[in-house]
């Protein structure tokens, strides 16, 4: 099975609990959602470093080339729209090969494949998510779904809302504000690469 990838790039991760650390994004192209609030191009492999690669090996060595960091733990971050439309066990494996720690942003309506060391599941509105347990629940705030603490009965270590970007940011970022400090369970997450300018 090949993998097709928007693009490959070492940046820091923008927002949740790992915010701010160095990390290659893998952004894998392709969605099961059709989110209208959805800030992120996914479509087609065109992107800087995308392209379509035959092999889980072939990946992550992709991946391995970007890595840049001196002696720490080098870390692959796989997104997209849906990193576990083409996210498999060969490829956890592969990358694990290469010595990376691997976190995954999910939509959580895909059930896992084994070795990921880091489960971030972001559920959208009207699809409860099957992953049910993972490291931090980040959810784009507001939605206009029920209130957010209908997700507090699942297995997670960290909950964030994080305001959804657009034209109504500010807005949408005091009422995720009023919401954390009402709901101290929550935490705030910005996504700090669209302030500092990068990917």
């Amino acid at each position: 099975m090949g993998y097709r990838v928007k693009e490959i790039v070492y940046t820091l991760q923008g927002e949740g609990a790992n915010s701010g650390k160095a990390v290659v994004l893998c952004r894998f192209e392709g969605c099961n959602l059709n989110c209208s609030f959805c800030d992120t191009d996914y479509h087609g492999i065109d992107g800087h470093g995308g392209g379509e690669f035959a092999s889980a090996d072939e990946l992550a060595e992709a991946v391995s080339e970007r890595w840049k960091g001196q002696n720490d733990q080098p870390r692959v971050l796989c997104t997209g729209g849906e990193p576990l439309l083409q996210l498999d066990e060969q490829l956890t494996q592969a990358f694990h090969r290469k010595g990376f720690e691997i976190l995954l942003e999910t939509n959580g309506t895909i059930e896992l494949p084994g070795g990921i060391d880091w489960v971030c599941v972001s559920p959208k509105e009207g699809r409860e998510p099957v992953v049910k347990k993972g490291n931090e629940l980040k959810l784009a705030f507001p939605q206009g779904n029920p209130d957010p603490g209908r997700y507090l009965s699942l297995d997670y270590e960290h909950f964030y809302l994080q305001p959804i970007s657009g034209i109504d940011l500010k807005s949408n970022t005091r009422l995720a504000v009023e919401y954390c400090l009402d709901n101290p369970r929550w935490a705030l997450s910005l996504q700090i690469h669209k302030y500092i300018g990068i990917p």
